[in-house]
């Protein structure tokens, strides 16, 4: 049997912390009723059939299996469920509270927000303070349901990979244990190992899940035991991880963050119906380009590459197409749209469009102003300080205070989803 010597690997108190059904909770709290015991369901366009379920409470999902994903028409109307429409600003102001919540128990060099309803927090300075991680633990459960009415499960590890391993595989469902679960490297044998599925381990999904399996690992023990050597000639630095992430190593330390370049940026969306009309299609695009490009030159970057995906309709046979163009550098809505509507145009054949993405890649900082052989200098810079000036007024005053003439049309989109957030009312 294959058994790691620990000594050597950072020994820290992490607590992983997730709200209990966030978004359904909070609606719950706002209508005063108990979150672990309310029926009621955050549902995308409710009205509509293809309505989408983004949140349930834990008692919809054990009486009635509901869950994230599940479609308007899959829930039958005589069930006594509230549903909601999705209020984002909401969430963020709580998500909000709660992070200063979490400040009262560690720096903020010390406190990672994983997502709008998880955390990482580092205690190990706290236990003078606090007392025990597990105390800190539950003195942070009492603060968050007295002040909040939330309710929150909290994974204990030595890293934050064991932490959150705690949270997902037994904190979230150990009513009797206050919804606290702490693994510590002593436990990897008694807790990793003995975990389900390769598709419950962090960081595994169902396509590297099924390479495994070809290698004939069907457990987390497996891949624990299995040669590292093999693992790292097959599939590099992220077999070696994965290796190590079975044995519980995690080397990551909360304080030291490091924050990437990031590898691109992207605008995708939905469209509430079809688009038939080929210039309505295109001021969407317009639409979409535009901030995008804003995006890049709100972090001083610049694109190479654009990449076009258009998705038709589901009542055709057709799919849709996805290509992509290598550009030279920029972050110009001008040059980026030309590139876009480019693309479309050369691979448009008049199908009816229901999704559209535009996706930036090979990213760069900006180092120079790049300048067109066939654009006087002079006008290049004009158009750049144009759409500074845009960002700037759209900035202070939101995106629809300055739009272009097309987007009040009826195919623009933008006005209406600047009012939301995430894709979402806000």
């Amino acid at each position: 049997m294959i058994r790691m010597d620990y000594s050597g690997e950072p020994r820290r108190d992490i607590l992983c912390v997730d709200v209990k059904s966030f978004f359904a909770s909070v609606e719950a709290a706002a209508r005063g009723l108990n979150p672990l015991t309310a029926q009621i369901v955050v549902m995308s366009k409710p009205n509509l059939n293809g309505g989408l379920v983004l949140a349930a409470s834990p008692r919809v999902k054990e009486l009635y299996g509901i869950r994230t994903g599940t479609r308007r028409f899959e829930i039958p109307s005589h069930l006594p469920i509230q549903i909601v429409e999705p209020r984002m600003r909401l969430y963020l102001e709580k998500n909000g509270e709660i992070m200063e919540i979490f400040r009262r128990f560690t720096a903020d060099e010390d406190l990672h927000l994983y997502s709008i309803d998880e955390s990482f927090l580092d205690v190990t300075h706290s236990r003078l303070l606090f007392g025990t991680p597990r105390e800190i633990a539950r003195k942070i459960q009492r603060i968050i349901w007295k002040e909040l009415r939330l309710v929150v499960t909290i994974g204990i590890g030595d890293n934050p990979l064991l932490a959150k391993l705690a949270l997902d595989n037994e904190a979230k469902n150990r009513q009797d244990q206050h919804y606290i679960a702490e693994w510590r490297y002593k436990d990897v044998p008694q807790t990793i190992w003995h975990i389900p599925s390769l598709t419950d381990m962090w960081g595994i999904g169902s396509r590297t899940a099924s390479r495994l399996q070809l290698l004939g690992i069907q457990s987390i023990y497996d891949l624990a035991q299995y040669d590292v050597r093999k693992l790292k000639k097959l599939y590099g630095v992220i077999g070696e991880q994965l290796f190590y992430h079975a044995h519980g190593i995690d080397q990551s330390i909360i304080s030291q963050k490091y924050v990437p370049l990031s590898r691109s940026y992207s605008k995708n969306q939905i469209l509430d119906r079809d688009y038939v009309i080929q210039e309505e299609i295109e001021i969407v695009l317009r639409e979409m380009t535009d901030q995008v490009a804003a995006r890049l030159r709100q972090h001083h970057v610049e694109t190479s590459m654009v990449h076009l995906t258009v998705g038709f309709s589901k009542d055709i046979a057709e799919r849709g197409f996805s290509r992509q163009l290598t550009i030279p550098s920029t972050s110009s809505s001008k040059r980026l749209t030309e590139t876009v509507l480019q693309l479309f145009r050369t691979y448009y054949r008049g199908h009816p469009v229901r999704q559209v993405s535009i996706h930036c890649g090979k990213i760069q900082y900006i180092t120079d102003l790049q300048l067109d052989l066939f654009e006087e200098a002079e006008k290049t810079i004009q158009q750049m300080e144009l759409e500074r000036t845009v960002d700037k007024i759209r900035e202070k005053y939101g995106y629809s205070s300055l739009v272009k003439a097309s987007s009040l049309s009826r195919g623009g989109t933008a006005i209406k989803r600047s009012g939301l957030i995430g894709g979402h009312q806000g």
